[in-house]
Protein backbone atom coordinates (compact mmCIF):
# COMPACT_ATOMS: atom_id res chain seq x y z
CA UNK A 1 0.00 0.00 0.00
CA UNK A 2 1.45 3.49 -1.39
CA UNK A 3 -1.05 5.35 -2.84
CA UNK A 4 -4.11 6.14 -0.63
CA UNK A 5 -7.22 7.90 -2.12
CA UNK A 6 -9.32 9.90 0.54
CA UNK A 7 -13.03 10.97 0.27
CA UNK A 8 -13.91 13.38 3.04
CA UNK A 9 -10.79 14.26 3.83
CA UNK A 10 -11.79 18.23 4.54
CA UNK A 11 -13.54 17.53 7.13
CA UNK A 12 -13.08 17.34 11.02
CA UNK A 13 -11.49 13.72 11.20
CA UNK A 14 -10.50 13.77 7.31
CA UNK A 15 -7.80 16.22 8.16
CA UNK A 16 -5.91 14.32 11.25
CA UNK A 17 -6.13 11.18 8.67
CA UNK A 18 -4.75 13.04 5.50
CA UNK A 19 -2.27 14.40 8.01
CA UNK A 20 -1.14 11.07 9.62
CA UNK A 21 -1.18 9.37 5.70
CA UNK A 22 0.88 12.12 4.59
CA UNK A 23 3.48 11.98 7.43
CA UNK A 24 4.00 8.47 7.25
CA UNK A 25 4.86 8.91 3.69
CA UNK A 26 1.56 7.64 1.75
CA UNK A 27 0.78 9.02 -1.25
CA UNK A 28 -2.85 10.64 -1.25
CA UNK A 29 -5.16 11.74 -3.73
CA UNK A 30 -8.12 13.90 -1.84
CA UNK A 31 -11.46 13.78 -4.19
CA UNK A 32 -12.79 17.53 -3.25
CA UNK A 33 -15.44 19.44 -4.99
CA UNK A 34 -13.02 22.96 -4.24
CA UNK A 35 -9.29 22.70 -4.49
CA UNK A 36 -8.73 26.04 -3.64
CA UNK A 37 -10.54 25.36 -0.07
CA UNK A 38 -8.89 22.03 0.38
CA UNK A 39 -5.02 23.75 -0.07
CA UNK A 40 -5.69 25.81 2.70
CA UNK A 41 -6.63 22.78 4.93
CA UNK A 42 -4.39 19.95 3.72
CA UNK A 43 -1.13 19.41 4.21
CA UNK A 44 1.24 20.53 1.14
CA UNK A 45 2.07 17.40 -0.91
CA UNK A 46 -1.28 16.24 -1.69
CA UNK A 47 -2.60 15.18 -4.64
CA UNK A 48 -6.03 16.75 -6.00
CA UNK A 49 -8.76 15.22 -8.26
CA UNK A 50 -11.81 18.03 -8.12
CA UNK A 51 -14.89 16.66 -8.74
CA UNK A 52 -17.87 15.27 -6.87
CA UNK A 53 -18.73 11.71 -5.49
CA UNK A 54 -22.05 12.10 -7.23
CA UNK A 55 -20.76 11.82 -10.57
CA UNK A 56 -19.35 7.90 -10.80
CA UNK A 57 -16.80 9.02 -13.68
CA UNK A 58 -15.36 11.26 -11.11
CA UNK A 59 -14.75 8.98 -8.60
CA UNK A 60 -13.08 6.64 -11.78
CA UNK A 61 -10.64 9.42 -11.65
CA UNK A 62 -9.79 9.75 -8.34
CA UNK A 63 -9.15 5.90 -7.83
CA UNK A 64 -7.04 5.14 -10.94
CA UNK A 65 -3.81 4.19 -9.83
CA UNK A 66 -4.62 3.96 -6.00
CA UNK A 67 -3.86 1.03 -4.22
CA UNK A 68 -6.44 2.07 -1.18
CA UNK A 69 -9.52 4.27 -0.27
CA UNK A 70 -10.23 6.00 2.95
CA UNK A 71 -13.65 7.23 3.46
CA UNK A 72 -15.14 9.62 5.61
CA UNK A 73 -19.24 10.42 4.70
CA UNK A 74 -20.86 12.48 6.12
CA UNK A 75 -24.85 13.17 5.81
CA UNK A 76 -25.33 16.88 5.01
CA UNK A 77 -27.49 17.98 7.95
CA UNK A 78 -30.25 19.95 6.52
CA UNK A 79 -30.96 16.94 3.91
CA UNK A 80 -34.06 14.37 4.93
CA UNK A 81 -34.55 10.65 4.69
CA UNK A 82 -34.94 10.53 0.49
CA UNK A 83 -32.39 13.36 -0.88
CA UNK A 84 -28.98 11.87 -2.50
CA UNK A 85 -26.55 10.50 0.53
CA UNK A 86 -23.19 10.18 0.31
CA UNK A 87 -23.55 7.00 2.59
CA UNK A 88 -26.27 5.36 -0.10
CA UNK A 89 -25.68 6.05 -3.46
CA UNK A 90 -22.08 7.54 -3.05
CA UNK A 91 -20.96 4.54 -2.00
CA UNK A 92 -22.75 2.46 -4.68
CA UNK A 93 -20.29 4.62 -6.77
CA UNK A 94 -17.13 4.25 -4.87
CA UNK A 95 -17.89 0.65 -5.38
CA UNK A 96 -17.91 0.48 -8.86
CA UNK A 97 -14.94 2.61 -9.20
CA UNK A 98 -12.92 0.54 -7.07
CA UNK A 99 -13.87 -3.01 -8.92
CA UNK A 100 -13.07 -1.05 -11.82
CA UNK A 101 -9.75 0.50 -10.52
CA UNK A 102 -8.76 -2.98 -8.67
CA UNK A 103 -8.10 -1.53 -5.31
CA UNK A 104 -6.66 -3.48 -2.69
CA UNK A 105 -8.76 -1.81 0.23
CA UNK A 106 -11.53 0.02 1.26
CA UNK A 107 -11.61 1.33 4.77
CA UNK A 108 -14.53 3.31 6.49
CA UNK A 109 -15.06 5.71 9.49
CA UNK A 110 -18.59 4.52 10.90
CA UNK A 111 -19.95 4.80 14.51
CA UNK A 112 -20.48 2.89 17.52
CA UNK A 113 -23.00 4.80 19.10
CA UNK A 114 -25.35 3.45 15.67
CA UNK A 115 -25.42 0.33 17.91
CA UNK A 116 -28.10 2.50 19.80
CA UNK A 117 -30.48 2.12 16.95
CA UNK A 118 -33.51 -0.70 19.16
CA UNK A 119 -32.42 0.23 22.38
CA UNK A 120 -35.38 2.16 24.28
CA UNK A 121 -37.53 2.00 21.10
CA UNK A 122 -35.13 4.32 19.82
CA UNK A 123 -35.19 3.99 15.89
CA UNK A 124 -33.64 6.33 13.29
CA UNK A 125 -33.41 5.82 9.39
CA UNK A 126 -29.80 7.76 10.00
CA UNK A 127 -28.44 4.93 11.81
CA UNK A 128 -30.26 2.32 9.31
CA UNK A 129 -28.68 4.48 6.43
CA UNK A 130 -24.92 3.74 8.29
CA UNK A 131 -25.63 0.00 8.69
CA UNK A 132 -26.98 -0.52 4.54
CA UNK A 133 -23.67 1.38 3.94
CA UNK A 134 -21.37 -0.73 5.91
CA UNK A 135 -23.23 -4.06 4.58
CA UNK A 136 -22.36 -2.85 1.26
CA UNK A 137 -18.79 -2.53 2.15
CA UNK A 138 -18.95 -6.05 3.45
CA UNK A 139 -20.45 -7.87 0.34
CA UNK A 140 -18.16 -5.94 -2.25
CA UNK A 141 -15.72 -8.74 -2.11
CA UNK A 142 -12.86 -6.09 -1.91
CA UNK A 143 -10.87 -6.67 1.88
CA UNK A 144 -12.26 -3.90 4.16
CA UNK A 145 -11.78 -2.05 7.42
CA UNK A 146 -14.31 -0.47 9.89
CA UNK A 147 -13.46 2.10 12.41
CA UNK A 148 -16.32 2.32 15.19
CA UNK A 149 -15.36 5.68 16.91
CA UNK A 150 -16.69 6.85 19.92
CA UNK A 151 -16.57 10.80 20.26
CA UNK A 152 -13.52 12.64 19.27
CA UNK A 153 -11.67 15.34 21.41
CA UNK A 154 -12.17 18.21 18.34
CA UNK A 155 -15.57 18.02 18.89
CA UNK A 156 -15.19 20.57 21.80
CA UNK A 157 -13.65 23.17 19.73
CA UNK A 158 -15.87 22.35 16.70
CA UNK A 159 -19.31 21.37 17.50
CA UNK A 160 -19.68 22.04 20.83
CA UNK A 161 -17.76 25.08 21.27
CA UNK A 162 -19.99 28.61 20.58
CA UNK A 163 -17.94 31.49 21.24
CA UNK A 164 -16.89 31.15 24.92
CA UNK A 165 -19.15 28.83 25.80
CA UNK A 166 -19.59 25.05 25.65
CA UNK A 167 -23.05 24.30 24.97
CA UNK A 168 -24.12 20.46 26.14
CA UNK A 169 -27.69 19.16 25.53
CA UNK A 170 -29.99 16.93 28.35
CA UNK A 171 -28.33 14.57 30.57
CA UNK A 172 -25.12 12.51 29.70
CA UNK A 173 -26.39 9.06 31.53
CA UNK A 174 -23.04 7.05 30.69
CA UNK A 175 -19.37 7.50 30.00
CA UNK A 176 -18.04 8.30 26.66
CA UNK A 177 -14.31 6.92 25.49
CA UNK A 178 -13.14 10.47 23.82
CA UNK A 179 -10.18 10.16 21.11
CA UNK A 180 -8.35 12.48 19.39
CA UNK A 181 -8.00 13.18 15.52
CA UNK A 182 -4.08 12.47 15.46
CA UNK A 183 -4.51 9.32 17.30
CA UNK A 184 -6.78 7.79 15.26
CA UNK A 185 -4.97 9.01 12.11
CA UNK A 186 -2.16 6.80 13.50
CA UNK A 187 -4.38 3.94 14.03
CA UNK A 188 -5.51 4.57 9.94
CA UNK A 189 -2.22 4.40 8.76
CA UNK A 190 -1.48 1.48 10.78
CA UNK A 191 -4.09 -0.32 9.45
CA UNK A 192 -3.30 0.25 6.05
CA UNK A 193 0.92 -0.67 6.40
CA UNK A 194 -0.02 -4.06 8.29
CA UNK A 195 -3.15 -5.85 6.82
CA UNK A 196 -3.16 -7.73 3.47
CA UNK A 197 -6.18 -9.64 2.00
CA UNK A 198 -8.04 -9.92 5.81
CA UNK A 199 -11.18 -8.02 6.88
CA UNK A 200 -10.73 -6.02 9.84
CA UNK A 201 -13.39 -4.23 12.04
CA UNK A 202 -11.91 -1.85 15.18
CA UNK A 203 -13.39 -0.04 17.78
CA UNK A 204 -11.99 3.73 18.40
CA UNK A 205 -12.08 4.92 21.74
CA UNK A 206 -9.23 6.89 23.50
CA UNK A 207 -8.18 6.28 27.31
CA UNK A 208 -10.46 7.54 29.63
CA UNK A 209 -14.50 7.90 29.74
CA UNK A 210 -16.47 10.38 30.40
CA UNK A 211 -19.98 11.70 30.73
CA UNK A 212 -21.11 14.83 28.61
CA UNK A 213 -20.80 17.15 31.62
CA UNK A 214 -17.43 15.56 33.11
CA UNK A 215 -15.18 15.75 30.43
CA UNK A 216 -16.18 19.63 29.54
CA UNK A 217 -14.92 20.29 33.04
CA UNK A 218 -11.98 18.64 32.21
CA UNK A 219 -11.73 20.71 28.80
CA UNK A 220 -12.44 24.09 30.02
CA UNK A 221 -10.54 23.23 33.40
CA UNK A 222 -7.48 22.71 30.75
CA UNK A 223 -8.08 24.97 28.08
CA UNK A 224 -5.83 28.85 28.29
CA UNK A 225 -7.33 30.20 25.52
CA UNK A 226 -10.42 32.25 27.31
CA UNK A 227 -12.70 31.68 30.27
CA UNK A 228 -14.97 29.15 28.96
CA UNK A 229 -18.14 28.37 30.65
CA UNK A 230 -20.87 25.72 30.31
CA UNK A 231 -24.34 26.15 28.47
CA UNK A 232 -27.22 23.64 28.78
CA UNK A 233 -30.39 23.27 26.68
CA UNK A 234 -32.93 20.88 26.69
CA UNK A 235 -33.05 18.37 24.93
CA UNK A 236 -36.89 18.65 24.75
CA UNK A 237 -36.56 22.07 23.03
CA UNK A 238 -34.42 20.46 20.89
CA UNK A 239 -36.78 17.53 19.76
CA UNK A 240 -39.94 20.05 19.41
CA UNK A 241 -37.52 22.42 17.14
CA UNK A 242 -36.56 19.18 15.19
CA UNK A 243 -40.08 19.08 13.95
CA UNK A 244 -39.32 21.96 11.90
CA UNK A 245 -35.83 21.40 11.43
CA UNK A 246 -34.22 18.82 9.51
CA UNK A 247 -30.64 20.38 10.97
CA UNK A 248 -31.95 20.38 14.59
CA UNK A 249 -33.52 17.11 13.86
CA UNK A 250 -30.54 15.30 13.29
CA UNK A 251 -29.30 17.16 15.99
CA UNK A 252 -31.90 16.39 18.73
CA UNK A 253 -31.17 12.64 18.21
CA UNK A 254 -27.11 12.17 17.88
CA UNK A 255 -27.31 13.85 21.57
CA UNK A 256 -30.05 11.71 22.63
CA UNK A 257 -28.11 8.52 21.19
CA UNK A 258 -24.51 9.79 22.84
CA UNK A 259 -26.22 10.86 25.95
CA UNK A 260 -28.19 7.09 26.74
CA UNK A 261 -26.02 5.08 25.04
CA UNK A 262 -24.38 2.75 27.51
CA UNK A 263 -21.08 2.83 25.56
CA UNK A 264 -18.42 -0.43 27.02
CA UNK A 265 -14.65 0.08 26.94
CA UNK A 266 -13.74 -2.30 23.41
CA UNK A 267 -10.77 -1.24 22.07
CA UNK A 268 -8.48 -3.71 23.59
CA UNK A 269 -7.66 -5.69 20.22
CA UNK A 270 -7.47 -1.69 18.93
CA UNK A 271 -4.58 -1.25 20.75
CA UNK A 272 -2.99 -4.06 21.20
CA UNK A 273 -2.61 -4.10 17.31
CA UNK A 274 -2.30 -0.91 15.84
CA UNK A 275 -1.08 1.22 19.29
CA UNK A 276 -2.17 2.62 22.58
CA UNK A 277 -3.81 6.15 22.35
CA UNK A 278 -1.63 9.10 23.47
CA UNK A 279 -3.41 12.09 23.69
CA UNK A 280 -5.47 12.93 26.78
CA UNK A 281 -8.35 14.72 26.74
CA UNK A 282 -6.28 17.31 29.45
CA UNK A 283 -3.44 17.07 26.83
CA UNK A 284 -5.94 18.42 24.04
CA UNK A 285 -7.50 21.38 25.62
CA UNK A 286 -3.96 22.55 26.56
CA UNK A 287 -2.63 21.89 22.45
CA UNK A 288 -5.94 23.93 21.14
CA UNK A 289 -5.57 26.62 23.84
Amino acid sequence: MKKIAVIGGTGMIGRPVVQALHDAGFEVTALVRDEAKARKLLPAGIRYCTGDLRNVHDVDRALKDQDGIYLNLNLNLGDGKHAWHAEREGIDNIIAAAHKNKIKRIAIISSVVMNYQGMNGFHWWVFDLKKEALDKIRTAGIPYTIFYPSTFMENFMITYRKGNRILLAGTSHHKMYFIAGKDYGRWVVRSFEILKNENKEYFVQGPEGYTADEAANVFISNYTGEKLTISRAPLAVLKFVGLFSNTVNYGHHIIEALNTYPEKFQAEETWNTLGRPAITLADYARAVS
